[in-house]
């Protein structure tokens, strides 16, 4: 399990000046792309969320002028040192029990901690995306190129029956046939080429590129294998962004539940003021401290609150791991299967396809079989080359996906 299956190097775009992509650039571009970004602001907006919560209540600061008398007046002289003002000026401070601010950071913290897990989540994500994408791309780079191939040899095929019609070397019935057929090559290369615009805006989606892009064809798996034995699944499921976000997301909701639980740890709010009042005294002190009185109410509905949330989380977590689990062992049955699939066609099907359509047309060049059994021969060689193709394509995105979950760094630049 540690070196990458063959096949999977990184090779640069076969010419300059073309707009030819390679694996590695798509999983580049992918990991970067808008939907991974606004994972990122929410990420920048929690670590904004942890220095919010950080940080003690603000120290108060208070003035004021009472006593005025407005029966007999305040006397004369300066306002602020004859005249009969109390005037005061005093700071007040609010002091947290109950950890009330460490439990409101570690709160903050594991929030941070899950946010930046769900962005490796949907880099993850987007780097299967894209992958899926770029296979498909080059599997519809092929299919066109098959399909023309195809419409080529018909054309032929149609040209010469029509010189034999005119030379009344063949029946008209099977000059019909051949046009048929080479109109039905002609349509299937049209298909051919609208899915390979799909593909290729489907990537550009993912990549933020121009709709115009090549796949290259370097980036096939150069062998088929299945994933390697061994591996805990286990492992690598509770080392997963999303099991770890989830995780993350409990423990937050465990900090909210204490926070909770401290609130009914009345907070103590002291505070001095120093006092300038003529005629009675230029320099007094007052000292005061203010404590709510939790009479009736034991803050049961945020507690409430915080037990459901930590409850939801919990439950969240035991899905995540559940799926996590069920989608590792998914995609490795997926990547299993489809390298025998591949390597059946590759190994058997094809060349066997291949054989019998060249029999067929060496047969029909001496006047061995009639023209539909050559378009018969044509026909199955046909599906089984797209057959091969498409059973190619699903070995390398599912065996890409199977190593973007376990083993990244195989695949990644």
């Amino acid at each position: 399990m540690g070196q990458a299956p063959a096949g999977w190097a990184q090779t640069p775009p076969a010419a300059s000046g073309t707009p030819t992509l390679t694996l590695a650039q798509a999983l580049a571009a992918a990991r970067d792309n808008s939907d991974v970004a606004l994972a990122r602001h929410a990420l920048a907006g929690a670590r904004a969320d942890v220095l919010a919560a950080d940080h003690a209540p603000a120290p108060v600061l208070s003035t004021k002028a009472a006593s005025i008398d407005l029966q007999n007046g305040v006397g004369g002289g300066n306002v602020v040192t004859r005249k009969r003002i109390d005037k005061s000026i005093g700071i007040d401070w609010t002091w947290e029990r109950g950890d009330k601010r460490a439990l409101r950071t570690l709160a903050a913290q594991r929030a941070l901690d899950a946010a930046q897990s769900d962005v490796q989540d949907m880099q993850t994500q987007q780097l299967q995306a894209a992958l899926s994408a770029y296979y498909d791309l080059l599997a519809a780079q092929e299919r066109l190129r098959e399909t023309r191939e195809i419409e080529r040899g018909m054309a032929e095929l149609d040209r010469v029956a029509n010189l034999r019609l005119k030379a009344g070397d063949l029946a008209r019935q099977d000059a019909a046939r051949t046009r048929i057929e080479s109109e039905r090559a002609r349509s299937d290369s049209e298909l051919a080429e609208l899915a390979r615009t799909q593909a290729a805006v489907a990537l550009a989606q993912l990549t933020a590129r121009g709709p115009g892009l090549q796949a290259c064809a370097c980036d096939w798996p150069a062998q088929v294998a299945g994933p390697a034995p061994g591996g805990d699944l286990l492992t690598w499921a509770e080392s997963r962004a999303d099991v770890r976000a989830a995780l993350a997301r409990v423990q937050a909701a465990q900090a909210e539940l204490d926070s909770a639980m401290a609130l009914r740890k009345a907070d103590v709010t002291i505070g001095a003021s120093y006092d300038h009042y003529p005629g009675t005294s230029n320099r007094l002190v007052e000292l005061r401290a203010q404590i709510p009185l939790q009479w009736g109410y034991r803050f049961e509905g945020e507690i409430g609150r915080a037990q459901a949330m930590l409850s939801a989380a919990q439950e969240a977590l035991d899905k995540t791991r559940r799926l996590a689990l069920l989608d590792l062992q998914s995609l490795q049955q997926q990547a299993a299967s489809a390298a025998q699939r591949a390597a059946g066609y590759e190994n058997g099907i094809l060349p066997r396809a291949r054989e019998v359509a060249q029999s067929a047309e060496l047969a029909y060049a001496k006047g061995a079989i009639p023209l539909t059994d050559l378009l018969d021969a044509r026909r199955t060689l046909r599906a089984t080359a797209l057959e091969a193709l498409a059973a190619r394509a699903d070995y390398a995105k599912a065996q890409g996906n199977w190593l973007l979950r376990t083993e990244p760094q195989l695949l990644l630049p």
